[in-house]
């Protein structure tokens, strides 16, 4: 049995290490990791300082969501000691759960934590609590019999997640519509009606709604992320909470989530971009994750404060969401998921890559063919060398052997003349240019570089892998540059930030928007201090293939999480912060303007005109903008690597790692 313990209490350390970069020691501190003691496999805030607290002071108790460990820190190393001791090995019955599971403690110094920063609700979104009296609750409640005969009309539904009634329109879930031609006889009971009136009165809903559907979860049950279907009903739906409160989880398509705090006698209303373009949905699930200080009392989304998250454990819950039957074609402004505006489109977006192969049709139609039209005006703009990456070049050993994977018009190849510097770019019409400054390149895809493995001192990969569009095709260039190197080898990687403010601190990326006030306006959106002047560094066209995926783990911090069917790639504005990690950014091209001028007799129009734009073509380049400390976890995620620098320069994320 000590054995085991013993195994297991490695495996845990193994497992902490490899998903959050936390080391364990084996001298005794204040802290302690618990394993098999979170949020993740169904132990409460409660529970566990219950159990904690037994041995002494507890200063702090960390419990960071879906995650099957906790760490505890004491007032002094020797009741952490005795906490150990004690705890490790040892057995305990889950509380909410019922379950029996074994508890692997180990010691930790200091644990650096960064909470997710406070999200707001979806644009559109609001939640006005305590809309009803309990007394009303009871009445509504009481006004629904799922009991009645299963012949009338409006009968109880069979769903595989809930009970569901419909009243004034029955609710089609084949089609997702309603048939407005065969109201349902009855409409809607009064008890609603008398609370739709207060809803007017009070300014909640501008249109009294004429279909109601009432449905009823118990503990586990759920609803599948869904859109109510544009052309169905009016902007404008409301839901109302009651016998027990839920969270209810909004995505939006590129991919970002919110979780919503709905509680008891609460309404939810959903109109505009929260109605017509984010999902929503409720996770089938026992238990919610909730701040702990305000259990089950909180309006508005689910921050993860690891110092103050709990377990809530579900309860029978009926929803009562009112619609209005819509009588005439939906336009709204979001037609990419409208359905009464299908196929209006003049140009279709590309979606989201749901599979290997569209990534790789992604990536050559808006990375590598782009690249290759664009490649002369796009070197015209890349003279400047960053300070950070010539450091990184000229502290390198004379002779040592460095390739530059993706090495664009090759404006670091020549840095350092006491290095062999290789370089390679999957654009053709960009090594050409390096031909023609007689440095030494060759055309090649970013994930089957024709180098010996282990043959390099240092590989750079600068503005490269965030024009990969799945986290395995990212994963995978790392792996490649890995490869290359030497044991002791080191390479150096920059990405374009989510960030574009850091510490307070605008880049000059967002800066330039504001010193470029009555210039002719650029919309090379990579480039930000005019045409000449380099402040974003090199983008470069790279392909690549499949890998294995990365760390499931990190899909807990939102940065991989699977963007919804149908769903667009949004067009990212020139020099304004990212409101999404995947996005296509526009490069008005220069190349032909002057030719193009000379046969408009040298006409000149202002910039963003419909005429300047007929002369000068735009071209959208894919990327994905990686938020903090998604660049370091990639990496870590591989064994063959560890990272010996991370920082942030100018708007990027960059890396050094060393090969083991």
């Amino acid at each position: 049995m000590k054995k085991k313990v013993l195994r297991k209490q490695a495996r845990a350390q193994h497992t902490l290490m490899r998903h959050e970069g936390i080391e364990c020691v084996s001298h005794a501190t204040q802290s302690l990791v618990v394993a098999n003691a979170g949020l993740g496999n169904g132990m409460s805030r409660h529970q566990l300082f219950r159990i904690v607290e037994e041995y002494g002071l507890v200063e702090t108790v960390l419990m960071p969501p879906n995650k099957p460990y906790s760490f505890v820190k004491y007032g002094t190393t020797e009741e952490a000691k005795k906490a150990f001791d004690a705890l490790n090995g040892k057995e305990v019955t889950l509380e909410d759960f019922g379950q029996n599971i074994v508890l692997y403690i180990n010691f930790v110094e200091k644990v650096f934590w960064k909470n997710a920063v406070p999200t707001s609700l979806p644009p559109g979104l609001t939640v006005v609590e305590k809309v009803i009296s309990p007394e009303e609750e009871r009445m509504m409640l009481e006004s629904i019999d799922w009991i009645e005969d299963e012949d009338t009309q409006n009968a109880q539904k069979t769903l595989k997640h809930r009970r569901v009634k419909h009243f004034g329109y029955e609710f089609c879930y084949d089609s997702n519509n309603v048939d407005k031609d065969k109201p349902l006889s009855g409409g809607l009971p009064e008890i609603c009606n008398l609370f739709l009136e207060k809803c007017l009165r009070q300014g909640y809903i501008k249109h009294k709604p004429d279909q109601l559907t009432v449905n009823q979860y118990e503990p586990g049950q759920g609803i599948p992320p869904h859109v109510d279907t544009h052309s169905a009903f009016e902007d404008e739906i409301i839901s109302l909470s009651l016998g027990a409160e839920i969270v209810m989880d909004f995505k939006h398509p590129d991919g970002h989530t919110v979780a919503v705090m709905l509680p008891r006698c609460s309404l939810l209303v959903m109109a505009g971009e929260s109605r017509y373009l984010w999902t929503h949905g409720i996770t089938p699930r026992k238990y919610d994750v909730i701040q702990a200080s305000e259990l089950g009392q909180k309006v508005g989304t689910i921050t993860a404060d690891i110092g103050d998250l709990t377990l809530n454990r579900r309860e029978t819950r009926t929803s009562f969401t009112f619609r209005k039957v819509r009588r005439s074609p939906c336009n709204c402004i979001y037609p990419s998921v409208c359905d009464s505006q299908k196929g209006q489109q003049r140009q279709e977006q590309p979606s989201f890559p749901l599979s290997e192969m569209e990534a790789s049709k992604l990536e050559q139609e808006h990375v590598h063919k782009v690249y290759e039209e664009i490649a002369a005006h796009f070197s015209s703009t890349r003279h400047s060398p960053w300070p950070q990456i010539v450091e990184f070049l000229r502290s390198l050993p004379k002779g040592a052997i460095v390739a530059d994977v993706g090495c664009g018009n090759g404006k670091y190849l020549g840095i350092n003349k006491e290095l062999y510097m290789i370089g390679c770019d999957r654009s053709k019409n960009l090594v050409d240019i390096c031909g023609e400054k007689e440095f030494q390149a060759f055309v090649c895809d970013a994930l089957s570089v024709p180098i010996r493995s282990g043959s390099c001192d240092a590989c750079i990969s600068i503005a490269v892998i965030h024009h990969f569009s799945t986290a395995e095709r990212r994963l995978a260039t790392i792996r490649e540059l890995a490869r290359l190197l030497r044991p002791g080898g080191t390479a150096l990687i920059y990405v374009w930030a989510m960030e574009q403010e850091y510490k307070n601190r605008k880049s000059k990326y967002l800066k330039e928007k504001n010193d470029s006030k009555g210039k002719e306006e650029e919309i090379n959106t990579d480039v930000a201090q005019g045409l000449l002047r380099d402040q974003m560094p090199d983008g470069s066209s790279q392909d690549s293939a499949s890998s294995d995926q990365l760390l499931n783990d990190s899909k807990d911090k939102g940065w991989h999480a699977k963007p919804v069917a149908d769903s667009r790639l949004p067009v990212h504005t020139n020099r304004t912060s990212f409101h999404s990690q995947d996005l296509l950014v526009p490069w008005h091209l220069k190349s032909d303007t002057k030719k193009k001028a000379e046969s408009a007799d040298t006409l000149s129009f202002p910039a963003g005109s419909k005429e300047s734009q007929e002369l000068s073509p735009i071209l959208h380049r894919y990327y994905h903008v990686f938020c903090e400390g998604e660049l370091e976890a990639a990496c870590r995620s591989l064994d063959c690597v560890r990272v010996q620098k991370n920082y942030y320069d100018q708007g990027n994320w960059c890396v050094v790692l060393e090969k083991l």
